[in-house]
C-alpha cells in the first residue's frame, strides 16, 4: 500500500524528503529508546529537541514563527512515519499537530511570536487539558474555574488523561469563565508552567495498557495564575474554538489509523510467509490468503478515505460531520485488522517483542482519545 504523500498527483520532492528524514529520525533515535521510555514513562526531552532541530515539527506552521511553511500534508507524513516505526512515546500529534494551531488560529501576534518558535524548535513541550476526571469526550461538562483579577484569570480545578502533561512547559486549558453560560462560558487560556510554577501541580504519570512510553498525567490547578493577555480570543469562545480545531484532531487520528492498518498487513504478510505449518507456509493456507486479502482490502477503503479528508482538509471544506466519520470508522477498522494479523501470529502475536502485540495496545486508545467513537456517531447522526 502506498501512503498519502506518495499518492497525491501534486506532492513535491519536498514531501518524499520529509518522509524519509522523519524515518530516519523514528528507526534511529526514537526506536532504539522504546524500552527506555517505557520504563520511565515519558519520552527524553531530548527526542523533541532533537525532531525540532531535523525540521519536523511545526512543519505547516508558517515560516515567520520558526515553522515549514508546508501544509498539513507536511504533518501527515510525519504521524504516518511514527506509526510505521513503532513509536507510540511522542505525542506528536498534540505537541505539533493540535497545539501549535489553536495559538496559530487565535494567539495575538505577541503571544504567536512568542510560543510557536519554542514549540517549533522543541526547546518546549505543548499539551492540551480540556478531559477531567468527571468528564469525558463532552467539554460542555468542564468544571474548571477560571476567574477574572485584575490581569490575570485564576485558574482552579483539574484535568486527567493529559498528553505531555509530565513534560509540558506550555498548556491550553480549557476553563471556566462564566459557569452559567452553558456552552457559550468556556474559554481557552494559556499557560507557560514549570516545575515551580505556583498552583501548577503535576499528578502522577498514569500507567496504560499501551502506549507506555508516552508521559500521560493529571494535572491540577490551585489558583493558578494565568495572564489575561493569554486568553486565546474572546471570553465565552472556547467552545467555538475546540468545535473548529476539533476536526484536524480527528483526521490524525484517521491518518495513524491507515498507517497502522497497512504496517500491521504487511508484517503479516511477511511473517506468514516465513512460518511454516502443515508441510507449508502459514500464507499457503487458504484460511490466511483470505483474512489478508480482506484486511488488504480494508486497508486500502480506509487509506482513500483517509486521504480525501487531508485534500478536503487542505482546501478548507473538511465539515465536522466528515472528520466525525474518519475518525469512528477508520480505528474502528484499525482495531479490527490489527486483531486479525495478530490472530495469525499465534502465540507469538501475544508476545510483546512482536510489533502486532504493540499494535493491539497502543491502538486501542484510538476509539476512545478525541471523542469516543459513540460520540463520533452521534454528532454523524445530528446531519442526518
Amino acid at each position: 500500500m502506498t501512503a498519502l504523500a506518495d499518492r497525491t498527483d501534486d506532492v513535491t520532492t519536498d514531501l518524499a524528503d520529509v518522509r524519509q528524514l522523519a524515518r530516519s529520525f523514528f528507526e534511529k533515535e526514537v526506536a532504539p529508546h522504546r524500552e527506555e521510555f517505557a520504563t520511565a514513562g515519558r519520552p527524553s526531552r531530548e527526542v523533541y529537541r532533537s525532531a525540532g532541530n531535523h525540521g519536523l515539527l511545526g512543519m505547516s506552521i508558517p515560516q515567520q514563527y520558526g515553522g515549514g511553511g508546508g501544509d498539513f500534508r507536511h504533518e501527515a507524513v510525519l504521524f504516518e512515519e511514527q506509526v510505521r516505526a513503532g513509536d507510540s512515546a511522542m505525542q506528536l500529534g498534540v505537541h505539533s499537530g493540535i497545539v501549535p494551531h489553536y495559538i496559530l488560529a487565535y494567539a495575538t501576534e505577541e503571544k504567536k511570536q512568542r510560543w510557536l518558535p519554542k514549540l517549533c524548535s522543541g526547546e518546549w513541550i505543548g499539551a492540551i487539558a480540556m478531559t477531567e476526571p468527571g468528564t469525558g469526550s463532552d467539554p460542555q461538562g468542564i468544571t474548571t474555574r477560571a476567574v477574572r483579577d485584575g490581569d490575570e484569570y485564576v485558574v482552579t480545578g483539574g484535568k486527567t488523561f493529559i498528553s505531555n502533561g509530565a513534560h509540558c512547559d506550555l498548556i491550553i486549558i480549557a476553563a471556566k469563565t462564566d459557569p452559567t453560560a452553558g456552552a457559550r462560558g468556556l474559554s481557552l487560556l494559556v499557560a507557560e508552567v514549570s516545575d515551580d510554577t505556583e498552583g501548577f501541580h503535576r499528578g502522577r504519570v498514569l500507567h496504560k495498557i499501551g502506549q507506555k512510553g508516552q508521559d500521560t498525567a493529571e494535572l491540577s490547578f490551585d489558583g493558578l495564575r494565568v495572564p489575561a493577555a493569554n486568553l486565546l480570543g474572546e471570553e465565552g469562545r472556547g467552545f467555538a474554538q475546540l468545535m473548529q480545531q476539533l476536526p484536524q484532531e480527528r483526521l490524525i487520528c484517521g491518518i495513524a489509523a491507515a498507517a497502522m492498518i497497512e504496517a500491521a498487513v504487511q508484517q503479516t504478510v511477511d511473517y506468514t510467509k516465513s512460518r511454516n505449518a502443515f508441510g507449508k507456509t502459514l500464507f499457503d493456507l487458504q484460511n490466511t490468503k483470505f483474512e489478508l486479502a480482506e484486511c488488504a482490502t480494508i486497508g486500502r477503503v480506509v487509506r482513500t478515505f483517509v486521504d480525501d479528508a487531508v485534500a478536503q482538509h487542505i482546501s478548507g471544506s473538511l465539515d465536522v460531520t466528515t472528520a466525525a466519520m474518519v475518525k469512528y470508522w477508520t480505528t474502528d477498522r484499525q482495531f479490527e485488522v490489527v486483531d486479525r494479523c495478530l490472530q495469525l501470529f499465534g502465540g507469538y502475536g501475544y508476545m510483546e517483542e512482536y510489533p502486532i502485540a504493540r499494535m493491539f495496545v497502543d491502538g486501542r486508545i484510538a476509539r476512545i482519545y478525541a471523542g469516543a467513537n459513540e460520540v463520533m456517531k452521534d454528532l454523524i447522526s445530528r446531519s442526518l
